[in-house]
C-alpha cells in the first residue's frame, strides 16, 4: 500500500486523529495551535453535530445546518491536514495505520471515531430498523416518514394505512425522548395541514424503553416530568418493555404486545465498531477501549483513544463515562496539553470529568434541565436547552439559519422542510 500523497514532512511531531467528531475536532483544533503537525481523518468531510439529529429527521432543520466543513475548520493553520478517508488497520509496531486513501505514519495516534448504533444481536431488527447516527441516517428517516404518509394517502386499506402511520421509537434515552415529541408536535400541528384527508387520530407514536423510565440518565424527577410531557401529547409510553421481534411489519415485545408499523426508529444503545490492529487493546461493555487517566490505551505507548470508545474508571465514575458530548470534548481538551507537555517531559494531568449537567427537550415549551443540584422544566427549561445547543453549534452562519428556521417554527407551528431529498440515479 502506497502513501497518503501530498502530506508533506516536517521536523515537528506528527499526531493521527482518527474521527472528526467532537472529541477529535476539540483535540485538533487545539493541537493546531502548538507545535505539531496534525492529520485528521475521518470518512465525511463534514464535522456534524449530533444533538440535532432528530430536528433533521423531522423537517426541523436542513442537513447543512448542523454540520460544518472539516476543511474550513482549518484553513489557518499551516501544520494541520485534513483527510477523506477510513480507517481500516493499525499497525502498531511500525506506527503506522492503513485507510482507504494509503498508508500513514504518526507518532501518535489517537482514536476518536465515536460509536455506531447497536442492536444487541438482533439481526432481524439490525436489518429493517432505522438507526440515527449521521446527517445521512436522519434525512433517510425523515424521506422515509414523507413518503409513508405519501403511500398512505393512497391507500385503500384501513390496516395497511396503519401500518404506514404507526411510528415506533426504540430507546427512551434524550435522543428517544426528543424524537417522540418532534413526531408528536408534527401530528399534531402539521400532518393534519398536509394531508387533510387522512384522520391522524388514529397515528400512533410509540417509545419503547427496556428499563423502568425513560431518561435513565437523569433524576427520577426529571424522567417523570419528560414521561409526563410524552403522555400528554399522544405519545404512548412503554417502559419496562423489550422488543422481541419485528418481522412482517409487525412489532412484538415481551409483554405480548403486537403493533402494526412499517417505521421503526432504534435509538437504543450505542457499540463501538472493531478495530484492527490492536488486539492487544482490553475491550469493555459495547466494545469499548480501556485506557488510563491519560486516554491511553492500555499496552500501548502512543495510542490513545477518547469519547465515546474511551472507557475509563475513576472514583465518581466507576463504570466509565457517560457516552455523550461533554465527556468527549473534555478528553479532546487535557489531551492536547497532556501531548504538548508529553513532548517536553512535564508531568501529565490526570483526566476527571466535570459534570456540567443534563438536559433533555420534550417539544415546544417543554424540557428538563439539570445543573447540579437545581433541576427544572417547562419554558425555562426548554430556553435554556435551545441556548445552550445554539452556542455549541460550529460556524455563526449556522447558528444563525438555526436561529431562524427556530423562531420561524415557533411562530408558525410549522416546519417548512418538508422535502423528500434523494440522490438522482444515472440511468443505464
Amino acid at each position: 500500500m502506497q502513501p497518503i500523497a501530498n502530506i508533506p514532512q516536517t521536523s515537528f511531531p506528527r499526531i493521527v486523529i482518527v474521527g472528526g467528531g467532537f472529541a477529535g475536532m476539540k483535540l485538533a483544533r487545539k493541537l493546531s495551535k502548538k507545535a505539531f503537525q496534525v492529520i485528521l481523518i475521518d470518512k465525511n468531510n463534514f464535522h456534524q453535530f449530533q444533538p440535532l439529529y432528530y430536528q433533521v429527521a423531522t423537517a426541523g432543520l436542513e442537513p447543512s445546518s448542523i454540520a460544518f466543513p472539516m476543511r474550513k475548520a482549518f484553513q489557518k493553520f499551516e501544520h494541520t491536514h485534513f483527510r477523506m478517508a477510513e480507517l481500516q488497520k493499525v499497525i502498531a509496531e511500525r506506527n503506522e495505520i492503513e485507510t482507504s486513501l494509503g498508508r500513514l505514519s504518526y507518532n501518535y495516534l489517537v482514536l476518536a471515531i465515536g460509536a455506531d448504533t447497536n442492536f444487541y444481536g438482533k439481526t432481524d431488527i439490525e436489518k429493517t430498523a432505522m438507526p440515527m447516527k449521521s446527517v445521512g441516517e436522519a434525512l433517510r428517516i425523515r424521506n422515509t416518514i414523507l413518503e409513508n404518509y405519501e403511500k398512505a394517502l393512497n391507500s385503500t386499506d384501513p390496516l395497511e394505512q396503519q401500518e404506514l402511520m404507526n411510528i415506533v421509537i426504540v430507546g427512551g434515552g434524550a435522543t428517544g425522548v426528543e424524537l417522540a415529541g418532534a413526531l408528536a408536535e408534527m401530528k399534531r400541528y402539521v400532518f393534519p395541514k398536509d394531508y387533510p384527508e387522512m384522520d391522524f387520530s388514529k397515528m400512533g407514536i410509540y417509545l419503547i424503553e427496556a428499563s423502568r423510565r425513560v431518561l435513565a440518565g437523569m433524576s427520577e424527577d426529571s424522567s417523570a416530568k419528560g414521561a409526563k410531557y410524552l403522555k400528554s401529547m399522544g405519545v404512548q409510553v412503554m417502559t419496562g418493555t423489550k422488543v422481541i421481534s419485528f418481522e412482517a411489519k409487525r412489532i412484538k415485545t415481551d409483554k405480548d404486545q403486537t403493533i402494526p408499523v412499517e417505521m421503526v426508529l432504534w435509538t437504543a444503545g450505542i457499540a463501538v465498531p472493531e478495530i484492527e490492529g490492536i488486539e492487544k487493546a482490553e475491550k469493555m461493555r459495547g466494545g469499548r477501549i480501556l485506557v488510563n487517566r491519560f486516554n491511553q490505551v492500555e499496552h500501548y505507548e502512543n495510542i490513545f483513544a477518547i469519547g465515546d470508545m474511551a472507557y475509563m474508571t475513576e472514583p465518581k465514575y466507576p463504570n466509565g463515562h457517560p457516552q455523550v458530548a461533554p465527556p468527549a470534548i473534555q478528553q479532546g481538551s487535557l489531551l492536547a496539553e497532556n501531548l504538548e507537555k508529553w513532548v517536553e517531559g512535564r508531568p501529565l494531568k490526570e483526566f476527571s470529568y466535570s459534570y456540567q449537567g443534563s438536559m433533555a427537550t420534550v417539544g415546544r415549551n417543554r424540557a428538563v434541565v439539570e445543573l447540579g443540584k437545581f433541576h427544572f422544566g417547562g419554558f425555562v427549561a426548554w430556553a435554556f436547552w435551545l441556548f445552550v445547543h445554539l452556542m455549541s453549534i460550529v460556524g455563526s452562519k449556522n447558528r444563525v439559519f438555526i436561529f431562524m428556521n427556530w423562531m420561524v417554527n415557533y411562530m408558525s407551528y410549522d416546519q417548512s422542510l418538508r422535502l423528500i431529498m434523494k440522490p438522482s440515479r444515472r440511468k443505464n
